[in-house]
């Protein structure tokens, strides 16, 4: 277990993974944001709290997204 958590660490910062990772999150954060912060931010309301959670917004999606490439990628066939 310990060698497959080392391999998915390595994993995030594969460049052959790092694009699709970027691009899926910045997608799909981009809408979380507007679904879970626009409301707030066309308010004005956001505070530093909101503000890390909208890191979290964005950093979720590479994460899930690089994990299932590697999971892919790890298939046995």
């Amino acid at each position: 277990m310990v060698k497959s958590v080392r391999a998915y660490l390595l994993c995030l910062v594969d460049p052959r993974l790092m694009p699709t990772g970027l691009r899926v999150a910045v997608v799909v954060g981009t809408m979380l944001f507007a679904i879970n912060h626009g409301t707030a931010v066309l308010r004005r309301e956001m505070t530093p709290e909101r503000w890390t959670s909208v890191g979290l917004t964005y950093l979720m999606p590479y994460l899930v997204n690089i994990h299932g490439q590697y999971a892919h990628r790890s298939r046995k066939p």
